[in-house]
């Protein structure tokens, strides 16, 4: 098993590392817009900017987006659902993954609005 942080996404500011590599399989912790300049835009704004990071996780790890098997999404506001998946269909393309959708009730941030976890298939 191997555990690693991607510097060009900052360190973690807590007890967790960017994502952890078992067998072929690439996990990913759970990751928000925070930090970046669409922290405080929409809904599929910040899903774009959570999947900039990942996709900078899995190009580290000879992988893409292509080879996501599973995504785990976490939402504060279910109103804007609308412009979520069609922001995901534009990600995505033809290889959409395994996917959960969990609403609750806030994250650390109050203008965040989304947290994303992701598998890769290596």
């Amino acid at each position: 098993m191997e555990r690693i942080n991607y510097p060009e996404l900052g360190l973690p500011i807590g007890p967790y590392t960017h994502a952890v590599i078992h067998g072929n399989a690439l996990y990913t912790s759970g990751f928000t817009a925070f930090g970046t300049p669409e922290q405080h835009a929409s809904i599929s704004d910040q899903a774009k900017a959570i999947f900039s990071q990942l996709e900078t996780i899995a190009k580290a790890q000879n992988t893409s987006l292509e080879n996501l098997v599973k995504v785990t999404i976490f939402v504060t506001d279910m109103s804007d659902m609308d412009s979520l998946r069609l922001a995901l269909v534009e990600i995505y393309g033809d290889h959409t993954p395994a996917s959960s959708l969990i609403k609750i009730e806030a994250l650390f941030a109050l203008e965040l609005k989304i947290e994303i976890e992701a598998i890769f298939a290596l």
